[in-house]
């Protein structure tokens, strides 16, 4: 998890804080795959977020294990791939915890692109920031 993934764990750490919801939403990313384990952000990652003003620090990728299903309350996916990856990691999404973060906008089921295959973090971002939105918003309805 360098590119998207914790692209939007800092926007949503960054629109959350200038809500005031800090205290009341835990936030972080997780990867479905082994291949960056313990690297850092993608460069163009790191880029785009400074270029936005939202804050992040240096980080190291780690897999989502098992335990995460029961530790959050919602696990977030950024497409087909990673549902199906988390799938196999967790078992079965019984308590209907896991959700594709378009899935709180407009645009439903649709994946956001990677910007590690597309080289495109402007669009990434731009998904990223939506969903992001979207899913404040719902839990902003939902929270006591």
């Amino acid at each position: 998890n360098i590119c998207r993934s914790p692209m939007a764990e800092f926007v949503m750490k960054h629109i959350t804080r200038n809500a005031h919801l800090e205290d009341k939403i835990y936030i972080s990313s997780a990867a479905t795959s082994t291949e960056e384990l313990g690297n850092d952000m993608h460069c163009g990652t790191r880029q785009k977020l400074k270029q936005m003003g939202i804050p992040f620090e240096k980080r190291a990728a780690r897999q989502v294990t098992k335990a995460d299903y029961t530790e959050y309350d919602y696990l977030i996916v950024m497409d087909e791939n990673n549902l199906r990856n988390l799938k196999r990691i967790v078992g079965p999404d019984c308590d209907k915890k896991i959700h594709m973060l378009l899935d709180f906008t407009s645009e439903r089921g649709l994946s956001i692109a990677d910007p590690w295959y597309t080289g495109d973090f402007d669009e990434t971002y731009s998904d990223i920031s939506k969903g992001c939105a979207g899913l404040l918003e719902y839990l902003i309805l939902i929270i006591d």
